[in-house]
């Protein structure tokens, strides 16, 4: 039996090694394609091999037996994103080719709704699973509004840093840690960030449309978050009677009942 288990470990740590492997060879392919800088280089092997030792702990520490299709979709997915990073940090030198940029961040978008998908009818949904599709968005988000900002200025690293904030400030408001319910207003607006950050970022758009559409993805964002801060801290609040007010209440009744009744 521990063979066996450690066998199946090694199969799992086999394949997120090959997912780092497939992200080398993207970088080997977008090298080749468009000359990729030293910037481009050296974030996208950072991102493979920052993807590849978190998410190898998070197996260990979970004592997942198989990875899981939906798992290798957003592996998959993880690989695009790190192309796209690389190819966002090398903007700060030269302008990545828009195709390019455009077809690789919309394929990772696409790929989105896949995963999840393949996860239920496979019946391999799971928490790691979730967490991971869910960080793997929202860098995507994060690298996306970095791109963007650099034509419409900081503001527009709000959209990608507003998860992380929340994050943070999880730590040190504990009732930030309650599950949410589920909601398809949240979801929608997750998943209109990365559309509206592309379409923002193609550069197909005249600079006021453009402005128009990444104003309306940070307000969404900002509605969809402030909805759910303010029900997490309304559901924090305790509900009990306090003890004051009952207190308050046995006066009123002592005073209504005569003395010698009461006695």
């Amino acid at each position: 039996m521990a063979l066996n288990n450690t066998y199946e470990a090694r199969l799992v740590q086999q394949e997120t090694a090959l997912g780092a492997g497939l992200q080398l060879l993207l970088l080997v392919l977008l090298g080749s394609a468009i000359g990729l800088g030293p910037a481009g280089w050296l974030t996208g092997l950072t991102f493979a091999i920052a993807t590849w030792a978190v998410l190898s702990r998070a197996l260990h520490r979970s004592g997942s037996k198989s990875f899981g299709p939906a798992n290798r979709v957003t592996l998959g997915r993880a690989t695009l994103v790190g192309g796209v990073t690389a190819l966002v940090a090398d903007s700060f030198e030269s302008s990545p080719p828009v195709t390019l940029f455009v077809g690789l961040t919309a394929v990772a978008l696409i790929l989105d709704g896949v995963d999840g998908k393949v996860a239920r009818r496979t019946g391999t949904c799971s928490t790691l699973g979730a967490r991971f599709d869910m960080e793997v968005d929202a860098f995507l988000i994060l690298v996306l509004s970095v791109y963007v900002s650099m034509s419409l200025g900081p503001w527009v690293l709000l959209i990608g840093g507003m998860r992380y904030a929340f994050v943070a400030a999880a730590r040190v408001l504990p009732w930030l840690n309650a599950p949410l319910p589920p909601s398809t207003a949240r979801k929608t607006v997750a998943a209109l960030q990365g559309v509206l950050l592309l379409l923002g970022a193609s550069g197909y758009l005249p600079l006021a449309a453009t402005q128009a559409v990444i104003a309306l993805a940070l307000g969404t964002l900002i509605w969809s978050f402030g909805r759910d801060v303010r029900w997490l801290y309304r559901t924090s609040r305790p509900r009990t009677t306090p003890l004051a007010s009952i207190a308050s209440v046995e006066q009123q009744l002592r005073a209504l009942v005569p003395e010698s009744v009461s006695r």
